[in-house]
């Protein structure tokens, strides 16, 4: 029985030795903090994560911008330096040990000019054995890689740039098959730029007018697709709507055509006068002169001061025009009126002329007195007392 109370004190000390040991295995970081000043900076943050299980602490800096984290367990940490809320600087995979601190020490001084001075090697293209000398071998390595990517870049750039610029050159002179070789080449260099997808809609669309039968059908079915990929990219654009609504009404597309028209109007109503009336001219020179004169209906609704529009609706008027038995032609109402409108709006435009002679055939007074259609109106006078 004593042998047996002699060793239950022992047992007791080996627990406690044990414990002790376990406590014993902890780790501690300190380091100082210099800002962009070059002075100690006081209360940043400092946020210690461990990486290799879950675990989170902090610190602030003192006075003197330095700071010390004891009781850490031993393991792998990133630490974080956090001023006014805002990341800073970091290291990463900072492994503790027994014993001494880990010293992790911030410069924003430093690594602001080591930041220049890294913008500088990338933007040359080439890192100068002074910004390199500070480095770690993962850090030049990654500064290696990014000038190496920015090298490709320009190059791919530059090819892109020449490629879209040859296009448009030829797109000016009107070798629109030029055009399109130039556009296509910079559109498979870079697929996400909306303006080279528009203007090779464009190109197709050109030179699509150059064509007849079957040739004319496959080069407007290329503009739709590339009108497509640049909605696709830039769906507000309302140019795009507009242009790919044209060019649909080429193809006698209608509904189609009328649903991008809306969509152009809808993205952009104060233009709503010139989308309407280019549509209008569009389906004049396809031979639909019914809903061509609604188009133009649209227009003047638009942009009552768009002065093309009421002339054009005019002349749709006037191809309703009847012969009596007598032989004398009759214009439907509101035919004069509709060309007089247009003198009112624009006496010197390139309708004028059309305009007062097809007065004249009418009949009809020419008044080319220019009127403001948004002036206010002249209050009567008041009577006079007798």
């Amino acid at each position: 029985m004593k042998s047996f109370r002699l060793h239950v004190p022992g047992l007791a000390l080996c627990v406690l030795a044990f414990a002790g040991s376990a406590l014993a295995q902890t780790s501690s970081l300190e380091g100082t903090v210099k800002g962009e000043d070059g002075q100690p900076l006081k209360d940043a943050l400092i946020n210690i994560d461990r990486k290799d299980i879950k675990g989170h602490y902090q610190v602030k800096t003192k006075k003197k911008g330095d700071y010390f984290h004891a009781g850490l367990p031993l393991g792998t940490y990133k630490v974080t330096l956090v001023v006014d809320g805002k990341e800073r600087d970091s290291v990463d995979n900072v492994r503790t040990k027994l014993g001494d601190s880990v010293p992790i020490n911030f410069d924003l001084q430093g690594q602001k000019a080591r930041s220049e001075a890294q913008a500088k090697a990338v933007e040359a293209g080439t890192l100068a054995p002074e910004a390199a000398r500070d480095m770690t071998p993962e850090q030049k390595a990654a500064l290696e890689k990014q000038i190496k990517e920015r090298a490709g870049a320009m190059a791919k750039n530059k090819a892109l740039n020449d490629a879209f610029n040859q296009g448009m050159e030829a797109m000016k002179s009107k070798q629109y098959q030029a055009a399109i070789d130039g556009l296509t080449k910079a559109a498979e260099m870079d697929p996400k730029q909306n303006v080279i997808w528009g203007q090779l809609a464009e190109a197709h669309s050109e030179l699509a007018k150059t064509k007849t039968g079957a040739e004319k059908d496959a080069e407007l079915t290329k503009a739709f697709e590339a009108y497509q990929k640049a909605i696709e990219l830039l769906p507000t654009d309302a140019s795009y709507h507009n242009n790919y609504a044209l060019a649909l009404a080429r193809m006698n597309k209608f509904p189609e055509m009328q649903a991008e028209l809306a969509k152009a109007v809808e993205l952009d109503p104060a233009n709503a006068g010139r989308y309407y009336y280019n549509l209008g001219a569009v389906l004049i020179n396809a031979n639909q002169t019914v809903p061509a004169c609604e188009a133009f209906d649209k227009a003047i609704a638009g942009d009552p001061n768009y002065a093309d529009a009421p002339y054009q609706k005019a002349m749709c008027m006037t191809g309703k025009a009847t012969i009596s038995a007598d032989g004398k032609t009759n214009f439907p109402p509101g035919t004069d009126k509709e060309f007089q409108k247009y003198l009112e709006l624009k006496p010197d435009g390139q309708f004028a002329e059309s305009s007062k002679g097809m007065l004249e055939a009418m009949g009809a007074k020419i008044d080319t007195e220019y009127r403001n259609p948004n002036a206010p109106k002249k209050s009567a006078a008041p009577a006079k007392k007798k």
